[in-house]
């Protein structure tokens, strides 16, 4: 029994312990933490950099499609199902695309989850105020590096890709054996 023939599988364990720790946070601000009010964690002078705010969200990132809760839910629903069908039938293969897929998996399940049982809501509750950035939770986070990974892989892949192809145009042609010289 090699680990390598359900390397996915574990990595989909570890998209469920994704969704695990994004109910638990947004279970413990929900529990103690009244709606619309703040705890400061960080603050440097007047300036607060890091907030617990807990605030409901209705749309998806920065708020676009809010009140669109059947559209997020089906989008959603069809990515994760998409994504998992990929990693269940090994055709994603490299343990890092694996890792970016899960990443994205479980954060989508965890803002699905409140979709479908907090009235289309997503409890939203970190609040980076030093960049003016919207307020968001755990599931984005997973969301978010996630797909970044998925897009920085891709992209050193195609730069590589490119790179292997340049350099056998450039190196010699050998016919039998033979590289050319006398």
């Amino acid at each position: 029994m090699k680990i390598k023939n359900y390397l996915q599988y574990i990595w989909l364990l570890f998209a469920a312990v994704m969704v695990g720790i994004d109910r638990l946070t947004k279970w413990l601000v929900a529990s103690n933490l009244e709606l619309n009010n703040t705890i400061h964690i960080i603050k440097v002078g007047d300036t607060e950099v890091l907030n617990i705010y807990y605030c409901l969200n209705n749309g998806a990132a920065f708020s676009k499609l809010s009140g669109q809760t059947i559209l997020l839910i089906v989008i959603t629903s069809i990515v994760i199902l998409g994504l998992l069908f990929l990693m269940v039938t090994k055709r994603v293969k490299r343990p890092v695309y694996m890792a970016a897929v899960s990443l994205i998996i479980g954060g989508g399940i965890g803002n699905l989850i409140d979709r479908i049982f907090n009235n289309g809501l997503v409890i939203d509750f970190i609040d980076f105020r030093i960049i003016n950035f919207p307020i968001f939770n755990f599931a984005d986070i997973c969301a978010v590096c996630g797909a970044g990974l998925l897009m920085i892989m891709v992209i050193v892949d195609e730069v590589r890709e490119k790179k292997k192809k340049k350099t056998e145009e450039q190196a010699p042609e050998t016919v039998d054996g033979n590289d050319g010289k006398s």
